[in-house]
C-alpha cells in the first residue's frame, strides 16, 4: 500500500501549478451543504469565472469516490451539487473518506490540508469556523483554528461566521499565532456585516501588501496560515444590529431543540435564512464572490513576487 496521496487535477490546474502560475483553492462544502440546487452549482461556476477573470486558476477541492481532487470540471461540479449523503470533511475524517472510498466535501480545515498537498498557497471561502457561542460549557471549537495555526495557506474570508463568538475566536487565533488581517479597514468584519464592533489585529490595503507580508513570514520560517478578513461590499451587507437580533433568535431555537455538534451551523444558517426572508443567502453569495476576487488578486501578486 502506497503511503502517498494521489491528487487528481484538471489539466488547467495541473498546467498552472507546474508553470508556477497563480491558483486559488476553493472549498466544496458550500456546494454540498451551503446552498440548494441549482443555486449551489451556479454560484460555484460564477466563483470560478471571477477567479479566471482576475488572472488566476480556480481549484475546487473535493474527495470523490475516495480520490482527492484539486480542480473540478463543470460536469463534476454539477454532479457534486446534486449528490446526496456527501460527507462534510474536516481534519479528523479527511483520511477516512480517502481510505474508505467515500465522497466528501471539504471544510476550511480539509481544504487547507489539500491545498498544501497540491502546492496551492491561497484559498477563498465564505467564513471560517471558530469558537461557538457557549463553548465554555460545550467545548465546541472548530478545527479550522488549529488548521490555521499549522498549515501555511492564506485564507480569504469575510471573517469568522457571525453565528460564532467572534471575540473568543480572535483570542483563540491570537493564542495560536495566526495573523488576522482586515482588508481595507480597521474593523473586523462579521460575515454578513462589514463591522463586528471589534478592531482587527492587523490591516493591509492592497493584495501586493498581503503578498509581501506572506513572503516575509516564509523567510522567518515555521509559519502557519494567515486569515484575511475581507468585508462584504457595502451594497450587499446586512447591518450588524439587525443580524445580531436574527442570530440571537436562531441560537435560542437551536438550544430549545437540542441541536448540537456539526448540526449547529447548518441549522442556524437555515433559521437565519428564514428570519431574513432569504436576504442572508444573497449576502452570503455576494461575500463569497468578493472573497474569490481578492484571493485571485493575492495569488497573482504572490506568484509574481515568488517568480
Amino acid at each position: 500500500m502506497s503511503g502517498s496521496i494521489q491528487i487528481e487535477s484538471t489539466p488547467e490546474v495541473a498546467d498552472a501549478l507546474s508553470a508556477g502560475r497563480p491558483v486559488v483553492a476553493l472549498e466544496s462544502t458550500i456546494i454540498t451543504h451551503g446552498m440548494p440546487w441549482p443555486g449551489n452549482r451556479d454560484m460555484a461556476l460564477e466563483v470560478e469565472a471571477i477567479i479566471r477573470a482576475e488572472g488566476a486558476v480556480p481549484a475546487t477541492i473535493a474527495v470523490i469516490d475516495g480520490r482527492l481532487h484539486a480542480g473540478l470540471d463543470e460536469d463534476t461540479i454539477t454532479k457534486l451539487a446534486q449528490a446526496k449523503n456527501v460527507m462534510k470533511l474536516s481534519r479528523a475524517d479527511f483520511a477516512y473518506a480517502l481510505a474508505e472510498g467515500r465522497t466528501g466535501a471539504t471544510t476550511v480545515a480539509a481544504t487547507m490540508m489539500a491545498a498544501q498537498l497540491a502546492g496551492i498557497s491561497v484559498f477563498a471561502t465564505g467564513g471560517i469556523g471558530g469558537v461557538h457561542q457557549g463553548a465554555e460549557t460545550s467545548f465546541d471549537i472548530s478545527a479550522d483554528l488549529d488548521e490555521l495555526s499549522r498549515t501555511p495557506v492564506i485564507v480569504v474570508s469575510a471573517g469568522a461566521k457571525a453565528i460564532l463568538d467572534i471575540p473568543k475566536t480572535l483570542e483563540a487565533l491570537e493564542t495560536r499565532g495566526v495573523p488576522v488581517v482586515a482588508f481595507g479597514q480597521d474593523a473586523m468584519p462579521a460575515f454578513w456585516s462589514r463591522e463586528s464592533g471589534l478592531k482587527a489585529p492587523l490591516r493591509l490595503d492592497t493584495p501586493e501588501a498581503i503578498a509581501r507580508f506572506e513572503i516575509t513570514r516564509r523567510a522567518l520560517g515555521g509559519h502557519g496560515g494567515m486569515l484575511i478578513a475581507n468585508p462584504v461590499p457595502v451594497e450587499d451587507e446586512i447591518a450588524a444590529p439587525e443580524m445580531n437580533r436574527h442570530i440571537a433568535a436562531a441560537l435560542a431555537t437551536a438550544k430549545a431543540k437540542g441541536i448540537e455538534g456539526k448540526a449547529v451551523t447548518p441549522f442556524l444558517l437555515g433559521e437565519i435564512l428564514e428570519l431574513t426572508d432569504g436576504e442572508s443567502l444573497k449576502t452570503n453569495i455576494a461575500l463569497v464572490l468578493n472573497n474569490a476576487r481578492l484571493a485571485a488578486r493575492i495569488a497573482v501578486e504572490l506568484a509574481a513576487a515568488s517568480a
